[in-house]
């Protein structure tokens, strides 16, 4: 049976996929740029990639028309201020071509609708639904609401809250209703109703055992992690500043707190656990995925991460736009120096930043990382999701992954931080010699001054991490 997977290089997608693999499943993977997408070479002889852009309908013909069944995986959350629309054009042409192959189901990820009242995401979820219904297939729709799992963006929010603050002092928003679930119960779940008659045409809700506030959630995150809180909440708190304080103290970028404050003041409980019966799963409970994904960190295991979506970013873009670093009206600060030990070089390199730091006055780059956050960038709190291990997409404090070729000796970064301009920062193996390369691209008359005022910290700081990267 052949199947395609949408959204195969996001949070579940990734997930889902090693697991169909093993299922004996033929896999064609759907993806918006394949620069990006990196599978494990144990998956690669039964899978099939294909690019393709969900808003552009000429780029679907790239699907196959042997498609029996199809994952929509897609979701933009906050990508866009104008992501209802995409995402229910998306919706729309992915039923046409489906339409046109076929295909005998579709099974479609959504989040719980429940609530009388809904945010402008969950609305955007249910209309994706209503579109994907009209069409010729047998839909089968998995309503989740909070996704737990190591990587997950709930998960990443709660961890930053829980960890960060002995103290909060919270919005009112924290005492609604919610229904967590494990990432692995979900993969669970989309699996098991795969090519299933008895799911065909109907729509269900997935959650854990437990109904929780989000209180509950925070407060046993931190009995987990042997941590004590206190929570008080404030009725006066507005949208807006839940949203700064969300912003502040997590990784999350500001649209993204947006929308998070807007869907959690609508309770997401699931209305019937049928679909466990169905598929034979009994999912686990809140503290037991969260224990679940601590280990997985604590392997250094983890499989994906919301971070490395673009959603995570300032900037939508196809790596290929960016992979050639330009030269024509470009400022460059190239460093060369010898190796001391080829292998321990290379190593230095994929283990830059995160917690490791970037070798050279680090609380520079700190200083750098506040600045931008204050601007509304993202600042450093992403880190990375792999401590010695790099792939094409990949967010890396406020860099972007465009390439990453270890045996070749190369790493190139793009910043996404807010700046008046565009830059590339660059590490190059040459035989025995490291060239460091950081360029510049600026934006008018702004980003030639910007570029003069931080030349003599650049001079200090990619001095210093040269030095240290050859040692």
């Amino acid at each position: 049976m052949k199947v395609l997977l949408t959204g195969a290089t996001g949070y579940v997608g990734k997930r889902l996929l090693p697991v169909l693999v093993q299922a004996g499943y033929q896999v064609v993977c759907c993806v918006r740029d394949k620069r990006r997408f990196s599978p494990e070479p144990s998956l690669v002889d039964n899978l099939e990639i294909v690019e393709v852009d969900l808003l552009e309908e000429d780029t679907l013909d790239a699907i196959p028309n042997d498609i029996d069944v199809a994952y929509y995986l897609v979701h933009s959350m906050s990508g866009s201020r104008d992501y209802e629309r995409q995402e229910a054009l998306s919706a729309n042409h992915f039923r046409e071509r489906m339409n046109d192959i076929g295909v005998l189901q579709v099974i479609y990820l959504s989040g719980i609708v429940n609530d009388h009242e809904l945010s402008k995401h969950l609305s955007s979820r249910k209309n994706v639904e209503e579109e994907l219904n009209k069409g010729k297939y047998a839909l089968t729709t998995l309503r989740a609401g909070i996704i737990i799992g190591s990587g997950s963006a709930s998960f990443e929010i709660i961890r930053d809250l829980v960890e960060k603050l002995p103290v909060m002092i919270a919005p009112k928003w924290l005492l609604t209703k919610c229904q967590p679930i494990g990432v692995s119960d979900v993969v669970k779940l989309l699996v098991g109703v795969l090519h299933l008659p008895q799911v065909f045409n109907r729509t269900f809700d997935v959650g854990g055992p437990e109904v929780l506030t989000y209180k509950d959630m925070l407060l046993r995150f931190a009995a987990v992690r042997g941590l004590k809180r206190r929570i008080y909440t404030l009725p006066i708190m507005s949208p807006r500043l839940s949203s700064y304080w969300l912003y502040f103290v997590t990784s999350t970028s500001y649209m993204l707190a947006t929308s998070l404050v807007d869907s959690m003041k609508v309770e997401v409980v699931a209305r019937s656990a049928e679909i466990n019966d169905i598929v034979g799963i009994s999912p686990v409970k809140y503290e037991e995925a969260l224990r679940k994904a601590f280990k997985k960190i604590a392997q250094n295991e983890i499989v994906s991460s919301w971070k490395d979506s673009m959603v995570s970013g300032q900037m939508n873009f196809r790596i290929s736009e960016f992979i050639q670093v330009p030269n024509y009206g470009c400022f460059k600060d190239i460093k060369r120096m010898g190796i001391a030990d080829r292998q321990s070089c290379l190593n230095k390199i994929w283990n830059i930043g995160g917690s490791t730091g970037w070798y050279y006055a680090t609380w520079l780059w700190s200083i750098r990382g506040l600045v931008d956050s204050l601007f509304g960038g993202v600042g450093l709190r992403r880190g990375r999701t792999h401590l010695t291990h790099i792939q094409p997409g990949d967010a890396l404090d406020f860099w972007r992954v465009l390439y990453a070729n270890k045996q070749e000796g190369r790493l190139l970064l793009l910043a996404e931080m807010k700046l008046p301009g565009e830059a590339w920062l660059e590490f190059k193996l040459e035989d025995d010699m490291l060239v460091q390369t950081a360029t510049f691209r600026p934006k008018g008359l702004k980003g030639r001054i910007y570029w003069y005022l931080v030349s003599p910290f650049h001079y200090f700081v990619f001095n210093g991490m040269i030095r240290q990267l050859v040692k």
